[in-house]
């Protein structure tokens, strides 16, 4: 029955998100483009201010998957940079935190496209 409750929990949280993304694509002039910064920035403060770890414990995954959760890697990345080089580990941290990242979504989209083909629309 926990897991369940947990899959549930996902799904509320990771839908939540969602729906807020497409809550102001409908209803502004936002564009999708500064949706999609916004909510990358939003995982940055949020764990900035300490709120996103309490978000994971609810969402789990939910809360990761989004680009909130791109937003919060690239700012633990940048925290154990700045721990280990001082400063200069601020231009480096967030890409070396997110490459794992970053790599998977260029393998995978590679491999992807060697099993489809786009079409013209």
């Amino acid at each position: 029955m926990e897991i369940l409750l947990q899959y549930i929990r996902v799904f509320i949280t990771g839908g939540a998100l969602c729906m807020i993304a497409q809550v102001l694509i409908d209803k502004t002039r936002i564009t999708p483009a500064r949706i999609l910064v916004s909510y990358v920035i939003s995982g940055i403060a949020l764990h900035a201010f300490g709120v996103f770890d309490r978000i994971v414990q609810f969402g789990s995954m939910g809360a990761k998957v989004p680009l909130i959760g791109f937003g919060r890697c690239l700012a633990v990345g940048v925290e154990r940079a700045v721990d280990e080089s001082g400063l200069l580990g601020a231009l480096s941290g967030g890409l070396t935190g997110a490459s794992a990242g970053i790599s998977a979504a260029i393998l995978f989209a590679y491999l992807a496209s060697l099993f489809f083909k786009s079409k013209d629309t």
